[in-house]
């Protein structure tokens, strides 16, 4: 259950980065007391992988947690980054949006032609194993690639630097849970930013030079000051019994736990779609309805070569595919989606990309169990992820509170606190897929 890494060589100065990014690192902090306010945000993939273990529920691991961070470890707050995922969609489909319209504004029609013409005589799978088809001229921005996934965006960066400008701008949601804990947090607690340590609990290595990424901090404070992988978390947890630790109460800001309302209990709640985030399903219902007044009822579903890569059409009444999107997981996928870019050939609007196969409930930094069949398990980390009650963000009235009170219509604080940048890096590397953790 090992996670393909594509960020490159570790270079000397992320190999610093990510040595700052310790479980020794992290108790030092605490032991110095060198913040006044300290913070953890949990993902819900690592929640889902802890809850296999330990055959808990999320909503029993998350409160569990809670427990061992607030009292005894001394964390001020514990938040779900499941809440910042929704306020990454939302922004990811706003983008999206954008992005289409612009396309078909300028050329666009010209390249749906031909692609549906393509569908229509051989199907995409076909055609691209041929290798033929018509090549259509390039617009910049489409199709537009999911950016949550910092091994890929490393990938990109380090050995294809003319894809970055498909690359979504959108924040991660851990970046998006950074922005709010060092911006809004800090100013709603009369807090300095720099007052404020905090931690991310996530599924990825690569999420510790996300975190590391200039892009994410203002005025020299980082926005994540340090991630440790649910691996890491489990070894904390050894010298504790975590099946008879006492439960503690969530907080109410930055997590997205409420009540069921058909079991009456206690839960915590998700996005319809993958454990990768949700991001294609949500992207595709939201355009579907904005752009086309449509609804991915009209959405046909099919499996590529592997069950890493898979189509997604929505057909208009006659037949015609008007939004086409795709997922490419793991590193032959995206070579594959990468040279299609690059050759013209491409017919997607949207790709969900991601590093790990089988995505981010297989990260490299989830646990491993001893003697336990990798996809059995796998399956019972996606089945505990998607047990969680799916409700999209605009169903999340405090994500419309916040954002309307930390964003509202300042578009310059909008770039600023929700979006990022790439840049293409030059490597000199014998072999850039040699990346050791």
């Amino acid at each position: 259950m090992s996670s393909l890494k594509l960020n490159g060589c570790v270079t000397s100065a992320e190999s610093v980065l990510i040595s700052m990014q310790s479980l020794e690192e992290f108790y030092k902090i605490l032991e110095q007391k060198t913040y006044t306010t300290t913070v953890i945000s949990i993902s819900p993939q690592s929640r889902a992988s802890l809850a296999a273990k330990y055959q808990l529920t999320p909503i029993q691991v998350h409160k569990r947690l809670t427990y061992f961070f607030k009292h005894i470890l001394g964390i001020h707050h514990v938040f779900d980054t499941a809440f910042t995922q929704d306020l990454s969609l939302v922004e990811s489909a706003r983008e999206f949006m954008d992005r289409f319209k612009f396309y078909m504004a300028n050329g666009g029609e010209e390249i749906e032609k031909v692609a549906q013409q393509q569908q229509q005589e051989e199907g995409p799978s076909v055609r691209s194993r041929r290798g033929g088809g018509a090549k259509a001229k390039k617009i910049e921005g489409m199709p537009m690639l999911a950016s949550s996934c910092p091994g890929w965006v490393c990938y990109a960066e380090k050995t294809h630097g003319e894809i970055l400008p498909y690359i979504s701008t959108t924040k991660s949601p851990q970046q998006m849970m950074g922005s709010l804990v060092k911006n809004y947090l800090a100013n709603k607690t009369n807090t300095s930013a720099n007052q404020i340590y905090h931690v991310t609990v996530m599924p990825c290595y690569d999420k510790k030079l996300e975190a590391s990424r200039p892009d994410f901090q203002i005025d020299d404070i980082r926005d994540v000051d340090c991630v440790l992988t649910t691996s890491e978390i489990d070894q904390m947890l050894q010298s504790h019994d975590f099946l008879q630790m006492p439960e503690a109460p969530v907080e109410d800001m930055f997590n997205k736990v409420g009540v069921d309302p058909e079991t009456s209990q206690e839960t915590v709640f998700g996005v319809p779609g993958s454990s990768s985030g949700g991001s294609l399903e949500y992207i595709m219902a939201t355009a579907a309805r904005e752009l086309f007044g449509a609804s991915t009822d009209h959405v046909t579903m099919k499996v590529g070569k592997n069950a890493d890569v898979c189509e997604y059409s929505l057909m208009s009444d006659d037949g015609r595919p008007l939004l086409r999107f795709a997922s490419a997981y793991g590193f032959r996928n995206i070579q594959n989606l990468v040279r299609k870019i690059k050759q013209g050939k491409c017919i997607y609007h949207y790709v969900e990309v991601m590093a790990c196969p089988g995505g981010c409930a297989n990260g490299g930094g989830q646990i491993i169990p001893v003697n336990v069949n990798a996809k059995e398990w796998l399956n019972q980390v996606e089945s505990i992820y998607r047990s969680a009650k799916g409700i999209w963000p605009e169903e999340n009235e405090m994500i419309k509170t916040i954002y309307n009170e930390w964003i509202g219509d300042d578009m310059a604080k909008r770039q600023l606190l929700l979006h990022t940048q790439y840049h293409a890096v030059t490597q000199s590397f014998q072999n850039p897929l040699a990346t050791k953790w």
